[in-house]
């Protein structure tokens, strides 16, 4: 093999590396693809680089910043199939960790620990543990079956008890806004977000473009500031909350739902005790689940949400789609 020649990113890379790459071996190496572009030195800044064999590209790698999640770099390598155990990986994850450096250095980054993504048993994950990368965080996709739960009585089982628990919500609501933004932070803990501005919670999780299409509620009991005696004048405060991303959508109403398993997107107050929490997940699942199954994201850190679905995935009322994501880093 010739000395190989090392350079920032050019139009037509992917073209070529894709012809001599073949299929991606993993969901996140093909996600990861498509961070391979051109430098940039905005927020988010990036660094992408090629290795050369006789003007041929057979490697690249890719390091950049996200604005959710500050305190570390994406990371990202590949290397032709006969390139490998060559040391060419190993070189351009250095090469990375210069560039880092010196994004760090320049102040266009508050950090230079890296993190990436793998699939257990790939070529990814055994360099990733090569070169010292630990398993940070487990996600799974799972896709929970229809009518598994017992649904929840309010109270003495009324109409109107449940229409005081359980409420659909626009998606634009600061309420909403609020008790998401605050989930998603302390289920991050292991790669903290810092604090998330309602109107960065918007554009992440809520807003059109999101795809989100509708979220339900579920709340705690209504209280009244003025004893038991008084009937309460507000609702009680959100416990729980189902963001549904697909083209039909959650309702506690009586509206026919698609067939298809709805992406929903799942969360607690993070105020609540853990047993709390758990009830709290129970109980909106078995309503939103009811006739339909759904698809779940589920970090190993959600723990609520795993309290309910681990055991569900034990007797089959759930299964996982795909193969485990690993998150891997510094």
């Amino acid at each position: 093999m010739a000395e190989l020649v090392y350079r920032s990113w050019q139009d037509g890379d992917d073209l070529a590396l894709n012809e001599i790459w073949g299929d991606a071996e993993s969901a996140p190496a093909g996600q990861f693809r498509a961070a391979l572009t051109p430098d940039s030195t905005a927020n988010p800044w990036r660094r992408t680089i090629v290795a050369e064999d006789q003007g041929i590209p057979v490697a690249a790698a890719v390091v950049y910043s996200t604005k959710l999640h500050p305190a570390r770099l994406w990371a990202y390598v590949e290397v032709s199939a006969d390139h490998r155990r060559a040391g060419v990986g190993a070189t351009l994850l250095t090469m990375l960790r210069h560039e880092a450096s010196a994004a760090l250095a320049a102040g266009l980054t508050s950090t230079t620990a890296l993190r990436s993504k793998v699939a257990p048993g790939t070529s990814g994950a055994a360099f990733a543990e090569a070169t010292g990368l630990a398993v940070l965080q487990r996600n799974r996709v799972v896709e929970v079956g229809p009518n598994a739960l017992k649904l929840p009585m309010f109270g003495e089982g009324t109409e109107e008890e449940a229409e005081a628990h359980v409420q659909d919500l626009a998606t634009g609501s600061v309420e909403l806004t609020d008790v998401v933004g605050r989930y998603y932070e302390s289920v991050n803990q292991w790669d903290p977000t810092g604090v998330l501005s309602p109107g960065l919670v918007q554009r992440m999780f809520l807003d059109d473009l999101t795809g989100a299409h509708g979220a339900l509620v579920l709340r705690a009991e209504p209280a009244s500031a003025f004893g038991a005696d008084v009937a309460p004048s507000k609702k009680g405060k959100i416990q729980a909350f189902a963001l549904s991303y697909s083209q039909g959508h959650i309702s506690s109403g009586e509206e026919a739902a698609p067939a298809a398993a709805s992406e929903v997107f799942m969360g607690v107050e993070p105020a609540l005790a853990h047993d709390a929490a758990v009830q709290a997940v129970y109980d909106l699942l078995a309503l939103i689940t009811h006739q339909y199954p759904v698809l779940l994201e589920l970090d190993d850190s959600m723990e609520a949400l795993a309290a309910v679905v681990n055991p569900m995935l034990g007797v089959g009322a759930a299964k996982v789609r795909g193969t485990d994501t690993l998150v891997v880093g510094e």
